[in-house]
């Protein structure tokens, strides 16, 4: 046993041990592990080459689970997989003129050599990589089983369009409504795509959420609850007789509107619509500026969240409609706020009654008319928008005839009831949620099975002829989809004809590879199902582990993937996730410097010089490249893009994959941020060599001691350190349960601060006990630093009295360890603490005030006869003077 720590030697000495032993290979119904199965996953990386401070964070929570489960008895899975499809490969491929699957694998391989450094306890036979046929043909099999059911359809979408590439941009790639390659002004296109049916589930994912979810974060809860967004309200018409260059009614003569607020119907002052409504379009004929704005607000984004913070203009059609009520004439207006995709693609405007409408209202000189008040009669402005108006309970109808007077949930019902005696409006129940557009006008995706035939139109992909295989060979180069140019892929025969067709060119959404990767772990090798019999075994999972980021769309889409497979008979339950933790980001300092036209260069914290003051405080920052200044820019999450991340494995080489993970989970609870710090990694390298160092020291005891597990007391000294040791144990064990790593760290420290600061007497008794605590205090500290435990396990002769220390038992609190003959009691002498006293634990009334009463220490403060003593069993002796 070497007397100096060496990470690298430790390290490499513990993986080749659990390589050669293929320690992590899970199987079903493992007989060693009484308790049965534990799936606990994280969610799977984009292999973007490199690992960052995130998946160290992220991958070490799950790992630490895994061993800790795995000593008490279970039979734990923790797999790993590859989110390998999507954009950044098509931008990268572009960067370096390579095929995006090239660049895949490569950076697939070195990541995974990181995490191999880590220590991670993968099962690497499951590994699943999203953009391998054998993987994607079965997001192809259930597009086809869904097409078959109906659950998939087409119909039009809006898409952001580069006319200058020919190509669909993601939200992402539309930088102040211009391509991000082209620079040109980004239009808004209608065109054919693919959607799943996930509103058909909308009542169930929202009523799940409540019922089936209790081990999800509660605010991840209440973000599923939002978006799926259901709402109870009415939808209603406003007549109109606006008619086409046919003569005919547009819209057959109705704009429908759906609102959640009737109770405020008679406040509209006007109505907006989407860019391309029917109205719209009919209002820009002859009209060059109407056409100029609509096509302005075509070339705006997609996104539901933009539109919210969006600046909002609006331009008036010349149109006008009836209130459904009133048979007043509403004008009719353009928003670029209003999308066409959402509802009707129309809405009334209540300025007096909502923000957005008012801020509109405001700035295009519009009515604005009060219909609402509060029960406590607020006064109402328009200078300033008012919040009091969205309590419902307080709402009370006014300035709106015979519904003066109503309450919210009358006015609504009165107001319904009117709308529908007109045959103009009904009540309504709707969501937020809409259906997932799963087509994208991108090559790096799982090929969508479909052949367009010129004579029988769009035709299924035979189910025998899956997968479609997505060349590996293209090069994007921003014109266009490359699948449209691969005429070894484009062409094909129909499977109806036979006549020459042409395949599909759009991929799918990436949140598909992400809907049910995770049950794939399970069923590994499967060829003729997409899972098997071993999914019913692990799944649903009992714990999922992934950032906040992903608390909406990606869990939405694997629950309503998951019922689809359920639906299908694929699998026998309803959530695919039990319990849910979503880790915190990891923190760091940012560095900048500004130039004359605002841009900002950031630098990494590892070439800064900082400068504190004598409470650590930032005080300057100076670039080691030139000695010149930067501004310090405050602690933000790490990124590229600010430029402040840590390189995992320059931590690795330098200080050891243990130090890395003991500093993680020391440095903040799993859920909340971590800020990074230079001098607490090094103060967990400080502590793992202290570790070690004791081990070292203590070789020749535990060796004499026979490494023994268990040990008995006699002395002060011994009883005292086993005491502490247990009682350190129990408090860990409980927060171990809880996933509270940091407080598990710290109990590590205290034990070896403990056993260091024990004066054992010389003797076997000794030995034994000293030999039982560093076998306590190794297992508690393995999940978090697993190669310096390995390592000092074996080498101390645990592992031939215990075995593998991988599957050596968890260490037991000892009830009787815990027990004292003696214990404390502290004295007060009229209310005030002026000392203790030792006391036998069986020690009765009498004895423990004579014992008070004797004590040095508060002789001083009493004179004569004490009036009163009162003893708190346990706890203190209170005289009373």
């Amino acid at each position: 046993m070497q007397d100096k720590y060496s990470p690298a030697d430790v390290e490499q000495a513990a993986q080749s041990h659990w390589k050669a032993i293929d320690a992590y290979k899970a199987v079903e119904n493992d007989p060693r592990f009484p308790k049965g199965k534990y799936y606990a996953c994280s969610m799977l990386p984009y292999p973007s080459g490199k690992l960052h401070m995130g998946h160290v964070r992220n991958y070490t929570i799950n790992d630490v689970m895994y061993r800790y489960l795995r000593m008490n008895g279970y039979n734990v899975l923790m797999p790993m997989g590859w989110d390998a499809f999507g954009m950044p490969a098509e931008n990268a491929a572009m960067a370096n003129n390579v095929p995006p699957a090239q660049w895949t694998y490569s950076n697939i391989a070195h990541m995974r050599e990181q995490m191999e450094s880590m220590g991670l306890a993968i099962d690497w036979s499951r590994e699943m990589t999203a953009c391998k046929p054998e993987y994607y043909k079965w997001n192809q099999w259930m597009f086809l089983k869904m097409l078959e059911k109906g659950i998939i359809y087409k119909k039009t979408g809006t898409v952001n369009w580069d006319p200058i590439d020919q190509t669909v941009l993601a939200n992402e790639q539309v930088v102040d409504g211009r391509g991000w390659r082209s620079g040109a002004l980004i239009e808004k296109r209608e065109i054919p795509m693919y959607y799943a049916r996930i509103t058909d589930y909308a009542d169930e994912l929202l009523e799940y959420v409540d019922t089936k979810l209790p081990g999800w974060p509660e605010r991840v809860r209440t973000m599923q609850t939002n978006w799926i967004g259901k709402s109870t309200g009415v939808r209603f018409a406003f007549p109109h007789e606006i008619k086409d260059a046919d003569g005919a009614l547009v819209q057959d003569g109705r704009m429908y509107v759906f609102t959640t607020r009737p109770d405020t119907i008679m406040g509209v002052t006007f109505c907006a619509v989407a860019a391309e409504h029917p109205l719209a379009t009919h209002a820009a004929q002859g009209n060059p500026e109407l056409q100029a704005f609509i096509a302005e607000c075509k070339m705006g984004s997609v996104i539901e969240a933009d539109m919210a913070t969006m600046e909002k203009k609006g331009m008036p059609t010349g149109l006008f409609v009836t209130h459904p009520l009133t048979g007043e004439q509403v004008e009719v207006w353009v928003g670029n706020y209003v999308l066409i995709t959402y509802g009707d693609g129309a809405v009334m405007g209540v300025p007096a009654h909502d923000e957005r409408d008012f801020a509109f209202a405001n700035k295009y000189n519009l009515p604005i008319k009060q219909v609402i008040t509060t029960a406590a009669n607020a006064e109402y402005s328009t200078a300033e928008w008012q919040e009091w108006y969205g309590d419902k309970e307080a709402a009370i109808v006014v300035n709106s005839g015979k519904y003066d007077g109503l309450d919210y949930a009358a006015a609504v019902d009165a107001v319904a009831a009117d709308l529908e005696a007109k045959g103009l409006g009904e009540k309504k129940i709707t969501f937020r949620l809409r259906d997932w557009g799963i087509s994208r006008q991108r090559y790096w995706g799982t090929p969508i099975p479909m052949i367009h035939c010129a004579d029988c139109g769009s035709v299924p992909v035979p189910e025998k002829d899956l997968p479609v295989v997505l060349p590996e060979d293209c090069v994007p180069d921003g014109s266009g989809n490359p699948l449209n140019k691969h005429e070894a892929f484009l062409k094909c025969d129909c499977p109806q004809c036979g006549k020459p067709a042409r395949r599909e060119t759009d991929t799918m959404d990436t949140f598909v590879d992400s809907s049910w990767y995770y049950m794939r772990y399970t069923s590994p090798g499967s060829n003729e199902a997409m899972v098997d019999a071993r999914n019913d075994y692990w799944m649903p999972m009992d714990q999922y582990i992934g950032g906040i980021e992903h608390a909406v769309m990606h869990l939405l889409y694997a629950r309503f993937w998951t019922k689809i497979m359920r639906d299908f008979g694929l699998v026998k339950f309803d959530e695919p996730f039990v319990n849910l933790l979503t880790q915190g980001m990891v923190l760091n300092e940012t560095y900048y410097r500004e130039d004359a036209a605002g841009k900002k260069t950031w630098f990494n914290p590892a070439d800064i010089e900082l400068t504190t003051d004598d409470k650590g405080r930032p005080q300057s920052a100076l670039l080691k490249a030139d000695g010149q200044a930067v501004h310090i820019g405050g602690t933000e999450k790490m990124s590229k893009s600010k430029n402040n991340g840590i390189d995992p494995q320059a931590q690795i080489e330098q200080y050891g994959a243990d130090t890395a993970r003991l500093f993680t989970m020391f440095a903040s609870p799993p859920e909340q941020t971590l800020e990074w710090s230079g001098s607490g990694v090094e103060g967990a390298n400080r502590f793992l060599r202290r570790v070690w160092a004791y081990g070292y020291a203590q070789k020749g005891r535990i060796e004499a001691a026979g490494a023994s597990a268990a040990a008995t007391a006699s002395t002060d000294a011994q009883k005292t350190l086993r005491r502490e040791l247990h009682k350190i144990l129990q408090q860990a064990d409980y927060d171990l349960k809880r996933i509270q790593y940091n407080t598990v760290v710290s109990a590590c420290m205290k034990m070896l601060n403990t056993m260091e600061s024990a004066k054992l007497e010389d003797g076997a008794e000794s030995d034994a006990v000293l030999s039982e605590g560093y076998a306590i205090f190794l297992r508690l500290l393995n999940p978090v630093a697993p190669h310096i435990t390995h390592v000092l396990w074996e080498e101390l002769g645990y592992g031939k009295a215990l075995g593998d220390i991988l599957n050596a038992p968890w260490p037991q609190v000892d009830a009787a360890a815990l027990e004292q003959s003696e214990i404390e009691m502290m004295i007060q002498v009229n209310g005030k603490l002026r000392g203790s006293v030792k006391v036998p634990k069986a020690a009765d009334k009498a004895a423990i005030e004579a014992a008070a009463l004797a004590e040095e220490s508060v002789q001083k403060f009493i004179e004569g006869t004490p009036k009163k003593v009162i003893v708190v069993p346990g706890k203190l002796v209170n005289i009373v003077v």
